[in-house]
């Protein structure tokens, strides 16, 4: 992919305006086709407006437009500012100008297109300041002619002529030739004033209650046509036609049952971009951003879409070191500041926000109850919260695009930017976590739990009756899960007042919200999980997990737009005021699903529970053992996901595999890919199509999967970047525009806008995935039997075996029995001859000799 370089532009006031991308070659635009060759239209940003001296309403007004530059200060800026220069776009026209001094127009109009323009000749330069006189006779000429003026005329009344028209008003004007009918309706005198009763009663049991008045024909009023004026003109041709109520009812089931107006075509073509063209596969690059302003090589580590803001994103991002060039270079890295960045669609250059943080983030996350309040995860092992509610109105003017005013007038897309100030703010943390009894490594992810439910010390859940989400789960490489709480914990012996005064007295800098004040510094895990291995003594180290009400942060934007338009109005954020959680007097939910799936840096996928049991030997409260365990990536995972459509499908990516699972499914993964050319990084399901998902490689390259074509490997595979990809997020806006933010190791954030076919599902893709993972899952069932039977004949030829051998082993013995036996028995005869004297011991001795 080609380097791209951003150019910026500003409008009029000097605000910041939405800046294109354009290369490293681009050629000035010339005026030529309007007239004028020797105009050069420029952007001029603020910083460029003071170098020069030229800036809008100060330097340069509307009585004096323009402004004298030397051609040596516009040199000196190209030595200092090289390719961000302004001027860069005329390099070319400012060195080959003859003068020393170039001719600064402000365009307030913006007649050429952009707030100034260049003038690049002697000659047209001379024309703007000494415009040529016009001659006299000219002005008088033009003092002469008159002005063409309406001027009104009263009309003036005439006698009315008779032409005959009134005759034909009259023959078509209507007249009563019918007698009218005329209808008494009487009562008796002593009703007259009577007070009313209404009742209700039913029409059909009272006699007399309703009149039907039927239609019927009347021979009075039936008339006999006998002549009928007709008209004709030249008109295309049309038909009359006429129905009766049984075509209409006919009609209106038909209405009933299906769209007559659904477009057949349309759908047609959807089902053929879906599955057949193959035109429109690739993702578009839409927009880049790097952070210029810091020098220090740093990569991305986590990405994060803001839940309502258009074209609003953060990410953070770490240095680029291993733990040993950590420790090593550790003095060097404190005075470095980590930071998370954040970028809009309308500023590629300058970050909107930026917060700070004690050591580099991971992992953060932004609360679903509230997108001002942001959780992170550092290097180091602690948890930091921000809250930038007071900076909302900054971030949410973004996406409203120039001016409010009520003349709303059509501007170039540079211009659709919000008149706020560009300078970047640094915000600072308002709380983070104690590094003695939290994590002892890098958090490695973060999530929030949703507002329905909340957990006490032992993993028992119950319900959340405060309506937003107050607790937090987080892993790390320490070999331990914890579960955090942000409300005021109950202290379990009361507080000397001497304490108290201590807590009172500490002073918060003015920047900083007091939100979490009580949290900072003394933040401790509400519960912490080690999973263990079993016989041995280690523990298994967590990088990634995903808890089984995960599916629903997916579903929380509408409720987190509500919740911060209610707070616009008037109303006290709720996390302001935070009581001390888990009272007494919260319902516990039985029927709550408390497993969920870990992945660990040896490659290893468990699905264990968080709650704990108590261990029958010591009494003591322990983490119930795994209830499945499965090495299927030969490397750490990296993504531990469930999909947005099937809450219980996971996504697991690490090593040079991908693997989705079934939850309650224990024999093992229902598709398991073969190993790549590269090393998977990453990887994310997509938002609006069920069978699609996008995993990123160390060689820059991202397969994207669609199981719909294929489930063996990947449908399509696109290059995005020259190093590894660090992160996915997909992003949906509307329905017609999808974005995909793809994050390098170089610390460059890719925005690509996803096409037609990998955006948009077919009719029956939904049903159509479900039943493919239903076969998959018999397919394991029967693999499973498969196996029981199996082995049931390995343990029967076994059987057979021992049978054979046992057989054999006998007929053996029983030879060498009888050879003992016949042994002795020789010895024997032998002993009673010898005894007998029938034969002598020396005769025996030389026999044996013999033999």
């Amino acid at each position: 992919m080609a380097p791209k370089r951003q150019k910026q532009k500003r409008s009029k006031r000097g605000k910041t305006k939405i800046t294109l991308p354009v290369s490293e070659e681009a050629e000035p635009v010339n005026m030529e086709s309007m007239g004028h060759p020797e105009i050069y239209p420029l952007v001029l940003t603020n910083k460029t407006q003071e170098i020069f001296n030229c800036r809008i309403d100060e330097d340069v007004t509307d009585e004096q437009p323009y402004k004298l530059i030397r051609k040596e200060d516009i040199f000196s800026d190209f030595e200092n500012r090289a390719a961000v220069s302004d001027f860069y776009p005329v390099k070319k026209i400012i060195q080959e100008y003859p003068g020393d001094e170039l001719l600064l127009v402000y365009d307030k109009d913006f007649k050429y297109g952009l707030n100034f323009y260049l003038i690049g000749t002697e000659e047209g330069k001379e024309n703007y300041l000494n415009p040529p006189e016009v001659p006299e006779e000219q002005e008088e000429c033009k003092e002469h002619i008159p002005e063409d003026t309406y001027i009104y005329k009263p009309p003036i009344s005439k006698p009315w002529v008779s032409l005959g028209s009134e005759k034909e008003i009259e023959e078509e004007s209507v007249k009563k030739s019918t007698k009218e009918i005329t209808y008494m309706i009487s009562r008796k005198r002593s009703e007259f004033g009577a007070p009313v009763k209404f009742s209700d009663q039913n029409a059909s049991s009272v006699k007399d209650a309703y009149i039907e008045c039927t239609a019927y024909p009347d021979k009075n009023f039936t008339l006999k046509q006998l002549e009928r004026d007709v008209g004709m003109q030249v008109v295309p041709k049309i038909k009359d036609t006429s129905t009766q109520t049984r075509c209409v009812e006919i009609a209106l089931q038909q209405n009933e049952i299906m769209n007559t107006f659904i477009n057949d075509w349309k759908s047609l073509a959807e089902e053929e971009g879906t599955f057949g063209d193959k035109t429109d596969t690739h993702l578009k690059e839409y927009q880049s951003f790097t952070d210029l302003h810091n020098l220090t090589e740093k990569m991305i580590t986590c990405v994060s879409w803001h839940p309502f803001i258009y074209g609003l994103i953060a990410v953070s991002v770490a240095v680029r070191l291993s733990f040993e060039e950590r420790v090593h270079f550790s003095g060097k890295l404190l005075l470095q500041p980590s930071l998370i960045l954040f970028w809009s669609f309308s500023d590629p250059i300058q970050p909107q926000l930026m917060l700070e943080s004690p050591d580099d983030i991971f992992c953060f996350q932004f609360c679903p109850s509230d997108p001002n309040i942001i959780a992170g995860g550092c290097i180091n092992g602690q948890i930091v919260m921000w809250d930038i509610t007071a900076h909302a109105d900054r971030i949410e003017n973004i996406k409203a695009g120039g001016s409010r005013s009520k003349n709303v007038t059509l501007k170039p897309m540079f211009l659709l930017e919000p008149e706020t100030n560009t300078e970047a703010m640094y915000i600072r943390h308002c709380a983070v976590s104690s590094i003695e009894n939290g994590h002892r490594k890098a958090i490695t992810d973060i999530h929030w739990l949703p507002d329905t439910f909340e957990i006490n010390r032992l993993g028992s859940v119950f319900e959340n009756r405060s309506g937003i989400s107050c607790q937090l789960v987080t892993c790390s490489a320490d070999c331990t899960i914890c579960f955090w709480d942000i409300r005021p914990q109950k202290a379990l012996t009361p507080q000397p007042p001497t304490e108290k005064k201590k807590e009172e007295s500490i002073e918060v800098p003015f920047d900083v919200p007091s939100t979490f004040l009580h949290l900072n510094l003394s933040w401790k895990p509400l519960s912490k999980i080690r999973l263990s291995k079993g016989e041995t003594t280690l523990d298994h180290c967590p990088t990634k997990l995903s808890l089984s009400e995960g599916s629903l942060l997916y579903k929380a934007q509408d409720k987190m737009l509500a919740q911060s338009k209610a707070m616009k109005a008037g109303e006290m954020n709720p996390y302001q005021n935070l009581e001390a959680g888990l009272g007494n007097h919260l319902k516990p939910i039985d029927d709550f699903c408390t497993k969920f799936f870990v992945g660990t840096e040896e490659g290893e996928v468990i699905y264990t529970d968080w709650k704990m049991e108590r261990d029958p030997e010591t009494g003591r409260f322990m983490t119930k053992k795994p209830l499945s365990l499965y090495t299927v990536h030969d490397g750490g995972v990296h993504t531990v996901q469930r999909s947005p459509f099937y809450k219980d499908i996971i996504l697991t990516v690490g090593g040079w595999n991908v693997a989705i699972w079934k939850e309650g499914i224990m024999t093992g993964p229902l598709l398991q890919s073969s190993c790549a050319p590269k090393r998977y990084t990453s990887g994310h399901w997509s938002l609006t199509r069920p069978g699609v998902f996008y995993i990123g490689r160390e060689d820059g390259y991202i397969d994207i999967w669609d199981l719909l074509e294929k489930t063996h490997e990947p449908a399509q595979s696109q290059n995005i970047c020259i190093t590894m990809i660090t992160y996915i997020k997909p992003w949906t806006f509307s329905a017609k525009q999808q974005f995909i933010a793809i994050a390098d190791y170089y610390g460059t954030l890719h925005i690509l806008e996803i096409p037609w076919t990998l955006s948009h599902p077919s009719t029956n893709e939904v049903s159509s995935i479900s039943h493919y993972f239903e076969r998959e899952v018999k397919h394991l069932e029967y693999v499973e039997q498969r196996k029981k039977i199996r082995e049931e004949e390995k343990k029967e030829m076994e059987m057979e075996k021992k049978k054979v051998e046992t057989y054999q082993k006998s007929k053996e013995q029983l030879e060498a029995k009888l050879k003992m036996d016949y042994e002795s028995y020789l010895e024997l005869e032998k002993n009673i001859l010898i005894n007998l004297g029938l034969i002598k011991v020396e005769e025996t001795m030389s026999n044996m000799e013999m033999i």
